[in-house]
């Protein structure tokens, strides 16, 4: 794809609406320094600089969306605490709004703390909820998603095992957008795997592909024996493997796979790489791209992406250097 291929795509999907539903969360890095070993525990000792928060899971894919031209309306539950009050103020902060955003005072808003020292990470803190949305925040997320679903040309399913995509609700959702022709993408995780039935695209990384398949890979063979499972399992149109240092694949119903080389000189974090990954590929389709060129298109993102440090996003204005020209 050539520069002026992607800035007609780009051109296209500005503006364009993308409903992100799902798990949000929020995450939280404190930087510093470690210059020594605690005496209490054979454990370093960091020195605290700085703390600075980013959004995550659906939040993430969100604000990938927003940074990209998209408008994207975001459907999810926070707990009524502080921590979903910062999460509010990340997303006005990066232009995102947070109309559908639900509260649930049962549950708490995930927040994911990494202590980062000298660029590396030393450990990570998880504050969460991850049982089943109750009935009735089961029944305010349909509602909100309905709501949005009447402008959505894309629908992404972010599934972070959260609790938010509950069967009911993933059932649901992709009944209503097949009723309305509207594609489905989904980034899912095991324990909902079986449900997300008859979507346009999958996003699983290599391992989550091994998980839900059973199956281990050594080679292209394997690989393609693992995505014809997965194609055949829930009835999709395609299947986007992303394969770190190895680049993605892409398989399609009737198709021969498409093999992307990563396209990553650095690779300083991956953090937030798939929700790069999941909100191009939405945004390039709402252009009326092609899966091949949404996969081309997603893989370079997650090439920018991954050299940056901490949950980042791209932009448009990225891509497009990125691109190489005629």
């Amino acid at each position: 794809m050539n520069s002026n291929k992607l800035a007609n795509l780009l051109k296209g999907a500005n503006g364009a609406e993308i409903a992100v539903i799902g798990d949000v969360m929020l995450d939280k890095f404190v930087w510093g320094r470690v210059s020594r070993i605690s005496p209490e525990a054979p454990v370093p000792v960091v020195q605290v600089a700085e703390e600075t928060y980013h959004l995550g899971g659906a939040s993430n894919v969100a604000s990938n969306l927003q940074t990209l031209g998209a408008k994207p309306l975001l459907v999810g539950v926070v707990g009524s605490d502080g921590t979903g009050q910062n999460l509010r103020s990340v997303l006005a902060a990066q232009n995102v709004a947070d109309t559908h955003l639900l509260e649930d005072k049962s549950r708490r808003t995930t927040v994911k703390t990494r202590i980062i020292a000298h660029g590396q990470q030393v450990v990570r803190a998880d504050w969460e909820s991850t049982t089943a949305l109750s009935e009735a925040s089961q029944a305010r997320v349909l509602e909100q998603s309905r709501k949005v679903l009447e402008h959505a040309k894309v629908i992404v399913l972010s599934d972070y095992g959260k609790g938010a995509l509950t069967p009911l609700v993933i059932e649901q959702i992709i009944a209503l957008a097949e009723a309305r022709k509207i594609p489905v993408l989904v980034d899912p995780k095991l324990r909902n795997y079986t449900y997300f039935r008859k979507v346009h695209l999958v996003t699983p990384n290599l391992l989550e592909a091994e998980l839900i398949t059973g199956r281990t890979t050594k080679d292209d063979a394997e690989l393609s024996e693992v995505a014809s499972q997965i194609l055949e399992e829930l009835a999709c149109n395609a299947v986007l493997l992303t394969r770190g240092e190895h680049g993605m694949s892409l398989y399609e119903q009737a198709a021969k796979p498409l093999h992307i080389p990563a396209t990553a000189r650095e690779v300083f974090d991956v953090t937030g790489a798939g929700d790069t990954v999941i909100a191009t590929a939405a945004l390039s389709l709402a252009a009326g791209a092609t899966l091949t060129e949404a996969a081309i298109l997603a893989n370079m993102a997650a090439g920018i992406v991954v050299g940056k440090l901490g949950t980042a996003t791209v932009t448009s204005e990225e891509l497009l250097k990125a691109c190489p020209p005629i």
